[in-house]
């Protein structure tokens, strides 16, 4: 018996990396887990992966920036399922480097995906399990919302943004049975190259990773807690990274 029989989750950015990290170990646990991303393609081939472990599994075509495609995500999972029980904003842009240099684009795409995605989404989970009596909501920030990195403003105002969203919707949600937190990672896999070459251009040197294993551990522990309790927040980090004590 999985710990998450009968429950139905979405994560958006589930067509890869954590999102789909996430997906699995929620679909490994009797989850039907509904995956949502703008990559068609790649969601349909992960969609499939994923259902072969034995999960529900299905993948719904979405620009979590599009409020219209949001409203039509969750519509789409009622209709499939009747309910929803965890929601998992994952879906993350990273952009940066010297802020006179930062166009507009660079800066309201990361915060439209970065914070406008998870405000739609929390938006329409709240409508949902506000009727059901409760539910779950798990942001996913960064530790960039607790020590940020040189050159890198857009991501890190969206993630300082995501965990103030957090607290506001804990707070919210709380009388109505909503539980929500903020799951940051440190170096995952996926978001970082082995020799250290961040997304700005600079070579922060080689970084020691974590597995989108381990964040999908994580998530499903914060998503089967039991309904009076909430883990509020996670930093979850690669032992040997920089983080504490850098300076």
């Amino acid at each position: 018996m999985g710990q998450l029989d009968g429950k139905v989750a979405i994560v958006t950015g589930g067509g890869s990396g954590i999102g789909k990290g996430i997906a699995k170990a929620f679909a490994d646990e009797g989850c039907s887990v509904v995956i949502a991303a703008r990559n068609s393609d790649r969601l349909d081939a992960a969609a499939a992966e994923l259902s072969n472990g034995g999960g529900t599994v299905i993948s719904i075509p979405t620009d979590v920036t599009s409020e219209e495609q949001m409203i039509s995500l969750f519509a789409k999972t009622m209709d499939q399922f009747g309910k929803l029980d965890v929601l998992v904003n994952n879906s993350g842009a990273f952009d940066g480097g010297p802020v006179e240099e930062l166009t507009m684009e660079q800066w309201q795409k990361v915060i439209d995906v970065n914070v406008t995605g998870p405000f739609l989404g929390s938006r329409e989970a709240f409508k949902i399990m506000k009727k059901q009596g409760g539910g779950r909501i798990i942001n996913i920030g960064s530790i960039a919302a607790q020590k940020p990195r040189h050159s890198s403003s857009p991501y890190t105002t969206s993630k300082h943004a995501v965990w103030g969203l957090t607290q506001s919707l804990a707070l919210e949600g709380r009388d109505h049975g909503i539980a929500v937190s903020a799951l940051h990672p440190g170096n995952v896999m996926v978001e970082r190259r082995g020799d250290g070459k961040s997304a700005t251009g600079r070579d922060e040197g080689p970084e020691p990773l974590i597995s989108t294993e381990d964040m999908g551990r994580t998530a499903l522990l914060m998503a089967t807690l039991p309904p009076g309790s909430n883990m509020l927040e996670a930093i979850v980090l690669p032992l040997g990274q920089a983080y504490l004590g850098r300076g």
